[in-house]
């Protein structure tokens, strides 16, 4: 597959890393250092210029694309490269936008503005968020086959019940699978003996059940949310708020500007929105944020969601979710006390990325940048696993691949290992990266 990227910033460059390796890549940048800086670093053919002119496009290779991704920081530029795209070549085309409003109107008439598939940074960044809330313990949340089956990926706290258990001791849930401990840069394919060590990522998969009982078991003193504060009336605020608010929880919001305060009391009516400064200690001890399950730093600035969430936390809120514009800050903001930072290039570039692979697969989660996937696949006659029991089946797939959940008919069945696999049976797995060209063939 040939892929065409217009943007090499964060957004662009972590795409093209994810892909280089399994196809033919392009990109396009108007900055001849970032275009430089990524041919060097990856394998990737790179041109300097407007991604939203002919000849620069034509230059790319754009009339042999199968997929153009306008991954630039400028909506309008996204959007006209799509559409200029289009008069060139039939590829699918992609663009990342950060206003909801671009993607309201995409939505409303298929293929408008010469875009296949538009990926709203902001709104993307607010479901990651909500995602986060629902299961609170969590740093990564996403669901397959329908909702039937959930992966989460949980940090291991020095004081967890679980810290320094075996797999086997702390494996007592019949539809839960240990996928993975990602241990610094190793990721470890968990036995029975493996231990769980504090600082350990642990990614499970299995029932919502199952693994909101997991959640609990590792820090059993974050109970279920009911007490959100969001803190900035941002767009990803307002999207928080409102998919909270959906779900039937009443957040409050708050927003320092008064025409925005007054604008947002009247679009989401079940939320209460406070008109004042988040970093205001008398103003959040009036608000008992001592009381707060989950405050979600929304500002527009990375340096004032630090300080929001550090304060929140420090007045005794239990859980603090950041927004995190540069993606160099998210191990800081996570170093010092906020619990989960949320990057939106960083949720952006792997969305994008994910529905490029999904030609392979019915869905795909990417796991810590790109170290892992998990995949929920069809078994189709072609498959290893159609037919077999799984024990005789993972003879015939690469290292590094866990089969974590299979449903039927839209009933989970447990994986183990005298389990045949059934044409039509939904697997989701867990695959290494470098095991992911071998894993999908064989699936």
């Amino acid at each position: 597959m040939y892929v065409v990227i217009v943007g090499a910033g964060q957004v662009g460059a972590s795409i093209a890393e994810s892909l280089a390796d399994s196809h033919d890549v392009a990109v396009v940048d108007i900055d001849d250092d970032r275009v430089e800086e990524l041919v060097y670093d990856v394998d990737v053919l790179g041109v300097q210029g407007d991604g939203a002119d002919l000849d620069t496009l034509a230059e790319a290779g754009v009339e042999k694309a199968d997929i153009v991704i306008a991954s630039t920081d400028d909506d309008e530029t996204n959007i006209v490269t799509c559409g200029t795209a289009m008069t060139m070549t039939d590829a699918f085309t992609i663009s990342r936008v950060k206003s909801a409003k671009f993607l309201r109107t995409w939505q409303q008439s298929a293929g408008a503005f010469g875009v296949d598939h538009m990926v709203a940074t902001n709104l993307l960044t607010a479901e990651t968020i909500a995602r986060v809330i629902g299961l609170p313990a969590a740093q990564d949340v996403e669901t397959f086959a329908d909702g039937v089956v959930q992966m989460a990926e949980f940090e291991i706290p020095e004081a967890s019940p679980v810290a320094n258990q075996t797999v086997q001791e702390a494996d007592r849930y019949e539809s839960l699978t240990f996928a993975a401990v990602l241990r610094g840069d190793d990721v470890v394919i968990p036995r029975g003996e493996t231990v769980l060590q504090p600082g350990d990522d642990v990614v499970v998969i299995g029932s919502k059940e199952s693994v909101h009982t997991f959640s609990q078991a590792i820090s059993p003193d974050v109970d279920g949310v009911r007490n959100v504060l969001v803190v900035g009336g941002s767009d990803v605020g307002y999207h928080t708020a409102r998919l909270l608010q959906e779900r039937g929880l009443k957040p409050r919001l708050i927003e320092r500007d008064h025409e925005r305060a007054r604008e947002l009391a009247e679009d989401l009516r079940g939320t209460t929105v406070l008109e004042s400064d988040a970093t205001d200690r008398e103003f959040l001890e009036r608000e008992h944020v001592a009381d707060v399950d989950i405050v979600v730093a929304a500002l527009d600035n990375d340096e004032k969601n630090l300080l929001a969430s550090l304060l929140a936390k420090r007045l005794g809120a239990n859980r603090a979710v950041a927004v995190v514009d540069s993606g160099e800050y998210v191990p800081l903001f996570e170093a010092v006390g906020v619990d989960v930072a949320v990057n939106p290039r960083k949720a952006t570039a792997a969305e994008i990325t994910r529905f490029t692979r999904e030609h392979q697969a019915e869905n795909v989660a990417i796991i810590e940048s790109d170290r892992a996937e998990v995949l929920e696949i069809e078994v189709d006659d072609e498959s290893v696993l159609a037919g077999r029991p799984i024990r005789d089946a993972v003879a015939d797939l690469p290292d590094r691949v866990v089969i974590g959940a299979i449903t039927r008919g839209g009933e989970l069945v447990i994986p183990r290992g005298d389990t045949v696999v059934e044409l039509g049976d939904h697997v989701v797995v867990f695959v290494e990266s470098e095991s992911l060209d071998a894993a999908s063939a064989a699936l």
